[in-house]
């Protein structure tokens, strides 16, 4: 099926038919409802590759998105369906590249092909050849986390400097003074991932402003990861009674190394970090945690990018997010004693 059969059907000429789907120049409305009842009686389809070529856009969005390791974690996964979602709700598909660098040929394929109409762009890096990359192109973008120097970018983030902060305050308010901070893989904080850092900065400086006693350490993405970090933290301070973390993926096995340990959170250890609510509800007990809006990150990415490719000559903008702390059960005070539970033969 295509535009010629529609328009013998029709009675109108080729170039009305594409005028009425394209929107390109004004057609009567009586042609226009006489075109979509012989599309409609046809099941037409328009072509993807054709549209594109007659219109200029894909209606696709690339989402440049490099996976942690050998696999999406649980938090990234989240990211790709809030994208996805909110794409959908302005007609665009999402193609995924796991592009880490402007070098993949993923990341070529996606610029040199002009297979999307603009990308969003995820894990930013302080210095981001990809960033610097789309920006002399002039290619539409959106980074969900910003560069070192985001002023000409435009991007939506998280502020993990402020986050990591109010995650050591709210320990040292409640007595902590030895606390441990378990980041992102070592490879990722080489590589300059700004969450990374950036939370680093903003632990080690609350963490002094407290004049408390801390150390940090870098973990993989994997809850086997994560007991091993936690049996090197009371290896190296056994006087440790809390942490904070931004490493969701590690949580699980956080958890389980303290249980191994005998230590029973938040009696003797308290548990805290920058993580979405989804996982820090899937733990016992619950997360007291800095919730990461991951759909709202998605629908402000895609909104950004929309209002971009439709206004291009918008000046960049920007929004850094702040979220409270949800506070939840895996943080208490130094040395909280145990909760007393009621001896069922004293009731008898």
């Amino acid at each position: 099926m295509n535009i010629g059969e529609i328009a013998q059907r029709a009675g109108v000429s080729r170039s009305t038919v594409s005028y009425a789907l394209s929107g390109k120049r004004p057609v009567s409305e009586e042609t226009r409802e006489k075109i979509q009842r012989v599309i409609d009686d046809l099941g037409y389809r328009p072509n993807a590759s054709a549209r594109a070529l007659a219109n200029g856009r894909t209606s696709t969005i690339g989402l440049v998105f490099p996976p942690a390791g050998d696999h999406y974690t649980g938090m990234q996964l989240d990211f790709i369906g809030s994208v996805v979602e909110a794409a959908a709700a302005y007609d665009y598909d999402v193609l995924l590249s796991p592009s880490g660098v402007d070098s993949d040929r993923s990341f070529q394929r996606l610029l040199g092909e002009r297979r999307v109409d603009g990308a969003i762009l995820m894990e930013i890096r302080l210095q981001d050849d990809r960033v610097e990359h789309l920006l002399a192109e002039g290619f539409p973008s959106v980074c969900i986390g910003r560069t070192a120097q985001p002023e000409n970018d435009w991007w939506v983030g998280l502020d993990h400097t402020a986050l990591t902060a109010a995650c050591v305050h709210h320990l040292a308010d409640l007595g902590h003074r030895r606390i441990a901070f378990v980041n992102r893989p070592e490879r990722l904080l080489r590589a300059g991932y700004e969450s990374a850092h950036r939370g680093l900065d903003g632990f080690t400086k609350a963490a002094a402003e407290r004049g408390l006693t801390v150390r940090t350490y870098t973990c993989g993405d994997d809850a086997p990861s994560g007991q091993a970090c936690l049996e090197r933290i009371l290896h190296d301070d056994p006087a440790t009674t809390a942490l904070v973390t931004l490493n969701e993926a590690a949580l699980g096995g956080l958890y389980r190394g303290l249980a191994h340990a005998g230590r029973h959170v938040p009696r003797d250890f308290s548990v805290t970090g920058v993580v979405a609510a989804r996982w820090a509800e899937t733990v016992t007990p619950q997360l007291t945690a800095a919730d990461v809006p991951a759909a709202e990150l998605g629908r402000l990415a895609v909104e950004l990018l929309v209002e971009r490719l439709d206004q291009p000559q918008t000046p960049p903008r920007h929004q850094l997010l702040t979220p409270p702390i949800s506070l939840r059960a895996s943080t208490g005070p130094v040395g909280t004693p145990a909760p007393m539970v009621a001896d069922p033969d004293l009731n008898a």
